[in-house]
């Protein structure tokens, strides 16, 4: 056998240099791996699934690389294995010298934890391909560092195999508590339950319906759920101690986009113009949600002040129709499905659709406080994976009828089936004899963008619900969790924006979040 049959056709060009060196190693460590079940194939072409790679990630630290798992990762573990000066054996077997041994726990302490992770699967490939130190190296003087990475990558899934060795940690804890309100937003937190996301992940979730967001957060803040469906802007308010003791909160991922509606009691289908409104009673299901801030904003876009003109209450969603029904409220922009559940009891109509406001707006999120993340990061990271396969499957149309059939049920939303589905597939009644298609009504998309904490922060501002300064920014990046949603879409298939924010637009106002002040002094109606 020789390189030309295991080497991409692109790197033809290396075959000189790569034939003056001992090709065995190499042969040796893929019929090993094949030999001994860990991975598949022939030669050098891995098979990529996730089951081998992590086999084979831990073969390679664990047998090639013969590190104990018990020790500190030292300096010489973490050098640059493509760099023909770095000898990767030292006289003590861990550094090359007295002074590399004392800065070696700070060197650890100051690299990232992604950067540690490639270096190990880089050492363990190089040292299996390279047994001799010198051959290495003298192979890496011939064709240099970047072509020999970019070889290697050629003939071995470097990139999955670090991958596959970052998720190979031990979970610290498998029996977690997530609590949800039963709506449609909670559709990824709820369906991964019975279609398995969790348990894929090696996870024991039990999901447990919850009467309001008040109780939620009490609960999660009590440690009594390990982590929680939230209204997207409720970490924001609980990390910076809006409504409660300011405890760190975060969003890894959002759970839905759009999925609500302005919903009118039938007695009001001849009031469709807002300006008609004055006096009207509105339920939202809390202070600190979208729901209350796409109301304000579209009531006073239409020159009413909505804590002047109106009446605005929380009611918590279950409680919402029968509220409509018992005249207690005119209307409510509410998540679904109980805009829907209204229409279906014949006591109220769709007005308009959230997405009509603002199309792709964020509503609900899977949240975890900061401690979990820290004392847990290997079972927070296989619940934020559980998370993001649940929601990439819950938005591919195909899948929508299946899921509306799996939560629907007593146990979670107690729903009639047809309620949820004409939510989730987008063809619907509207409560005026009319049937609409609307495919996006709900959507699914994780990745919590900068961009939405902070145009959150400048409503929040503008009804008085903050006062003072607000770092805009950091709030943003440290409860919007871009960069875990970022590596877990990816490690999911999905591809991931490159970007932690983007240009909003809400009722045709251009928002730019790099200028939240600006846009916050532009409003004319407001408390502040």
């Amino acid at each position: 056998m020789h390189y030309v049959d295991v080497c991409n056709p692109r790197f033809g060009a290396l075959l000189i240099k790569l034939q003056a060196f001992d090709r065995r190693p190499c042969l040796t460590i893929c019929h090993r791996a094949v030999k001994q079940g860990i991975v598949r194939g022939e030669s050098c072409s891995f098979a990529p699934q996730r089951a081998h790679l992590i086999k084979l990630a831990r073969y390679l630290l664990l047998t090639l690389c013969q590190v104990s798992t018990q020790k500190v990762l030292t300096m010489s573990l973490f050098s640059n294995p493509f760099d023909s000066n770095v000898r990767l054996r030292c006289a003590c077997g861990q550094h090359q010298s007295e002074a590399e041994h004392q800065a070696s726990v700070s060197l650890v302490e100051q690299r990232s934890s992604d950067a540690l992770t490639s270096r190990v699967v880089e050492q363990a490939v190089m040292r299996a391909v390279f047994p001799e130190d010198g051959m290495r190296r003298r192979f890496l003087q011939a064709v240099g560092g970047p072509t020999a990475l970019a070889a290697l990558s050629a003939l071995f899934p470097l990139a999955a195999a670090k991958e596959a060795f970052a998720q190979g940690g031990k979970l610290e804890k498998t029996d977690l508590k997530i609590g949800f309100i039963p709506i449609t937003c909670a559709t990824p937190i709820i369906m991964a339950d019975p279609m398995g996301f969790y348990k894929r992940q090696g996870l024991n979730v039990e999901v447990i319906k919850t009467a309001g967001w008040a109780v939620i957060r009490d609960k999660t803040m009590n440690k009594e759920y390990d982590a929680a469906h939230m209204l997207s802007p409720m970490p924001i308010a609980i990390s910076i101690g809006a409504g409660a003791s300011p405890t760190p909160y975060t969003v890894p991922a959002i759970e839905n986009i759009n999925g609500q509606a302005i919903t009118l009691a039938m007695k009001h289908k001849d009031k469709r113009n807002p300006k008609d409104w004055k006096g009207f009673k509105f339920a939202i299901p809390f202070d600190y949600s979208m729901h209350n801030y796409l109301l304000r904003y579209y009531l006073a876009e239409n020159g009413l002040d909505p804590d002047r003109d109106v009446q605005i209450r929380v009611v918590p969603p279950p409680e919402m129709v029968a509220n409509l029904r018992a005249d207690n409220i005119d209307g409510f922009l509410g998540p679904d499905p109980v805009n829907q559940r209204a229409v279906f009891d014949g006591v109220g109509f769709i007005h308009l659709l959230s997405k009509e406001l603002w199309d792709g707006h964020p509503c609900c999120a899977f949240a975890a406080s900061k401690e979990f993340m820290t004392a847990n990061p290997n079972t927070y990271g296989a619940l934020l994976r559980s998370i993001v396969e649940a929601t990439a499957y819950a938005q591919k149309a195909e899948n929508r009828k299946e899921i509306a059939a799996a939560i629907s049920t007593p146990n979670y939303l107690n729903q009639p089936l047809t309620v949820v589905e004409q939510v989730l597939t987008g063809t619907f009644a509207d409560g005026l004899g009319g049937v609409k298609k609307v495919p996006d009504r709900a959507g699914f998309d994780p990745f919590p963008w900068e961009s939405f904490a902070i145009w959150i922060l400048t409503q929040m501002q503008r009804w008085g619900q903050i006062k003072g300064e607000v770092d805009y920014q950091k709030i943003a990046r440290d409860v919007f969790l871009a960069t875990d949603a970022r590596r877990a879409m990816e490690q999911a298939g999905l591809v991931a924006p490159a970007s932690n924010t983007k240009i909003i637009t809400v009722m045709g106002k251009v928002f730019d979040s790099s200028k939240p002040k600006e846009y916050l002094d532009s409003f004319a109606i407001k408390k502040v």
